[in-house]
Protein backbone atom coordinates (compact mmCIF):
# COMPACT_ATOMS: atom_id res chain seq x y z
CA UNK A 1 0.00 0.00 0.00
CA UNK A 2 1.08 3.78 -0.26
CA UNK A 3 1.93 6.04 2.58
CA UNK A 4 -0.70 7.32 4.39
CA UNK A 5 -0.44 11.21 3.49
CA UNK A 6 -1.61 11.76 6.86
CA UNK A 7 1.34 10.01 8.69
CA UNK A 8 4.07 12.91 9.12
CA UNK A 9 7.76 12.60 7.67
CA UNK A 10 10.52 14.14 9.73
CA UNK A 11 14.31 15.36 8.57
CA UNK A 12 16.75 13.79 9.83
CA UNK A 13 17.96 17.17 12.00
CA UNK A 14 14.68 16.62 14.08
CA UNK A 15 16.30 13.98 15.84
CA UNK A 16 18.50 16.14 17.78
CA UNK A 17 15.38 17.58 19.76
CA UNK A 18 14.26 13.52 21.12
CA UNK A 19 15.47 12.71 24.11
CA UNK A 20 14.80 9.02 22.46
CA UNK A 21 13.91 7.67 18.80
CA UNK A 22 12.47 4.35 18.00
CA UNK A 23 12.51 3.93 14.28
CA UNK A 24 9.79 1.97 12.58
CA UNK A 25 10.63 1.00 9.11
CA UNK A 26 10.26 -2.65 6.52
CA UNK A 27 12.78 -5.08 5.66
CA UNK A 28 14.12 -5.07 2.05
CA UNK A 29 15.92 -8.75 1.95
CA UNK A 30 17.38 -8.78 5.27
CA UNK A 31 18.18 -5.14 5.45
CA UNK A 32 16.12 -1.94 6.07
CA UNK A 33 14.57 -0.16 2.99
CA UNK A 34 16.60 2.05 1.08
CA UNK A 35 14.13 5.11 2.22
CA UNK A 36 15.69 4.75 5.95
CA UNK A 37 19.05 3.68 4.35
CA UNK A 38 18.56 7.46 2.86
CA UNK A 39 17.33 9.48 6.11
CA UNK A 40 20.30 7.75 7.94
CA UNK A 41 22.35 9.05 4.95
CA UNK A 42 20.91 12.61 5.66
CA UNK A 43 22.29 12.66 8.95
CA UNK A 44 25.74 13.51 8.30
CA UNK A 45 26.29 16.28 9.79
CA UNK A 46 24.67 15.45 13.08
CA UNK A 47 27.28 12.49 13.03
CA UNK A 48 30.05 14.83 12.17
CA UNK A 49 29.15 17.02 15.59
CA UNK A 50 27.78 13.39 17.43
CA UNK A 51 25.08 15.36 18.02
CA UNK A 52 22.95 11.83 18.83
CA UNK A 53 25.82 10.39 21.19
CA UNK A 54 24.12 9.05 24.05
CA UNK A 55 20.41 9.08 23.41
CA UNK A 56 18.33 5.67 23.20
CA UNK A 57 17.11 4.66 20.32
CA UNK A 58 15.43 1.32 19.39
CA UNK A 59 13.47 -0.39 16.17
CA UNK A 60 10.34 -1.99 15.74
CA UNK A 61 10.34 -3.78 11.77
CA UNK A 62 7.54 -5.33 9.51
CA UNK A 63 8.35 -8.17 7.13
CA UNK A 64 6.10 -9.56 3.97
CA UNK A 65 6.99 -13.19 5.38
CA UNK A 66 8.14 -15.47 7.90
CA UNK A 67 11.65 -15.42 7.50
CA UNK A 68 11.74 -11.84 5.77
CA UNK A 69 14.46 -10.62 8.30
CA UNK A 70 13.34 -9.25 11.23
CA UNK A 71 15.89 -9.60 13.05
CA UNK A 72 18.37 -9.43 10.26
CA UNK A 73 17.17 -6.35 9.76
CA UNK A 74 17.88 -5.18 13.65
CA UNK A 75 21.46 -5.83 13.93
CA UNK A 76 22.25 -4.11 10.32
CA UNK A 77 20.92 -1.08 11.46
CA UNK A 78 22.38 -0.89 14.70
CA UNK A 79 25.47 0.02 12.98
CA UNK A 80 23.52 3.32 12.08
CA UNK A 81 23.08 4.36 15.59
CA UNK A 82 26.96 3.28 16.54
CA UNK A 83 28.22 5.41 14.30
CA UNK A 84 26.28 7.95 16.24
CA UNK A 85 27.14 6.85 19.43
CA UNK A 86 23.44 6.20 20.31
CA UNK A 87 22.55 3.63 22.89
CA UNK A 88 20.59 0.66 21.47
CA UNK A 89 17.84 -0.25 23.72
CA UNK A 90 16.76 -3.46 22.64
CA UNK A 91 13.19 -5.01 24.90
CA UNK A 92 14.77 -8.51 25.46
CA UNK A 93 12.51 -10.52 26.60
CA UNK A 94 10.15 -7.85 28.92
CA UNK A 95 7.39 -8.47 27.50
CA UNK A 96 6.95 -11.66 29.28
CA UNK A 97 4.96 -14.56 28.12
CA UNK A 98 4.14 -12.91 24.96
CA UNK A 99 7.73 -13.56 23.57
CA UNK A 100 6.85 -17.13 23.62
CA UNK A 101 3.52 -17.53 22.38
CA UNK A 102 3.81 -20.37 19.51
CA UNK A 103 -0.18 -21.07 18.57
CA UNK A 104 0.14 -18.03 16.17
CA UNK A 105 2.15 -16.25 13.87
CA UNK A 106 3.95 -13.47 15.88
CA UNK A 107 6.22 -10.76 14.43
CA UNK A 108 8.75 -9.42 16.62
CA UNK A 109 11.91 -11.04 18.63
CA UNK A 110 14.14 -9.08 21.54
CA UNK A 111 15.31 -6.82 19.01
CA UNK A 112 12.20 -5.03 18.88
CA UNK A 113 8.55 -5.20 18.21
CA UNK A 114 7.65 -6.43 15.03
CA UNK A 115 4.81 -7.39 12.53
CA UNK A 116 4.24 -9.78 9.41
CA UNK A 117 2.44 -7.65 7.17
CA UNK A 118 1.86 -10.17 3.72
CA UNK A 119 1.30 -8.06 0.62
CA UNK A 120 -0.13 -5.11 3.20
CA UNK A 121 -3.33 -6.68 4.28
CA UNK A 122 -2.89 -8.31 6.97
CA UNK A 123 -3.84 -6.75 10.42
CA UNK A 124 -1.39 -6.91 13.14
CA UNK A 125 -2.32 -9.54 16.18
CA UNK A 126 -3.20 -8.57 19.07
CA UNK A 127 0.39 -9.93 20.36
CA UNK A 128 2.46 -7.85 17.60
CA UNK A 129 0.17 -4.95 19.19
CA UNK A 130 1.09 -5.22 22.62
CA UNK A 131 4.14 -5.83 21.81
CA UNK A 132 4.46 -3.08 20.28
CA UNK A 133 2.77 -0.82 22.88
CA UNK A 134 5.35 -2.66 25.44
CA UNK A 135 7.89 -1.35 23.38
CA UNK A 136 7.15 2.03 23.44
CA UNK A 137 6.50 2.23 27.01
CA UNK A 138 9.50 0.40 27.61
CA UNK A 139 11.53 3.26 25.64
CA UNK A 140 9.49 5.79 27.75
CA UNK A 141 10.77 4.29 30.56
CA UNK A 142 14.66 4.13 29.61
CA UNK A 143 14.66 7.88 28.46
CA UNK A 144 12.82 8.82 31.63
CA UNK A 145 15.52 7.64 33.98
CA UNK A 146 18.35 8.44 31.62
CA UNK A 147 16.87 12.59 31.84
CA UNK A 148 16.49 12.13 35.05
CA UNK A 149 19.96 10.86 35.85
Amino acid sequence: PSKNPEVPEIKAAELAEADGVLFGFPTRFGCMAAQMKAFFDSSGQLWKEQTLAGKPAGFFVSTGTQGGGQEATAWTAITQLAHHGMLFVPIGYTFGAGMFKMDSIRGGSPYGAGVYAGDGNREPTETELGLAEHQGKYMAGVVKRLCQA
